[in-house]
């Protein structure tokens, strides 16, 4: 298997214009893991809630900041605490399909996206995005998501998105 892990974050955000918040995965890579909430913070009037465990990534657009190859420069991050976890490349506007890598890592990350719209720079309610991770394979991304087009990941994909909901069903 090529894969090797699974996320998927939904727009559910009241406040926050591009707060996305993992509702399901495998949770099983560390880095990702490494990164959910220790404790909880409260909602206000005009703030998001976090409860203890909470996984929560922002989509932006690519701050002028953040450096990178001019020939290769992508359009949106992940961050997360204002520090970037990966661009995000999307070589076809018109496919739901990206890729990128985990800042500090060689592992990949094909990205699928569904109902994705951004109006003004908000993200609209119901807003999906799968991530799947390839470890060690951030130096194979552009054939990865070649493979992805074309259909061959679909079957590793759905084993993940199974294997996730198995995960999230076992008691704690």
């Amino acid at each position: 298997m090529i894969l090797t892990d699974f996320y998927k974050f939904e727009h559910t955000a009241r406040f926050a214009k591009s707060r996305m918040d993992c509702v399901a995965s495998t949770r099983s890579y560390p880095e990702f893991e490494g990164k959910r909430a220790l404790k909880d913070r409260a909602a206000s009037k005009s703030r998001d809630g976090i409860k203890m465990g909470d996984f929560i990534i922002y989509y932006n657009d690519v701050p002028k900041r953040f450096g990178g190859d001019v020939h290769r420069r992508a359009g949106k991050s992940i961050t997360m605490g204002g520090k970037n976890l990966s661009s995000v490349y999307v070589p076809d506007p018109s496919l739901p399909f990206g890729y990128g890598d985990v800042r500090g890592t060689n592992d990949a990350l094909i990205f699928m996206f569904h109902d994705l719209n951004i109006v003004d720079g908000v993200i609209q309610g119901g807003g999906v995005i799968e991530v799947f991770v390839a470890r060690g394979k951030s130096r194979d991304c552009i054939p990865l998501y070649n493979i992805l087009c074309d259909g061959g990941l679909d079957d590793e994909m759905e084993y993940l998105r199974n294997r996730c909901k198995e995960v999230e069903a076992e008691p704690e």
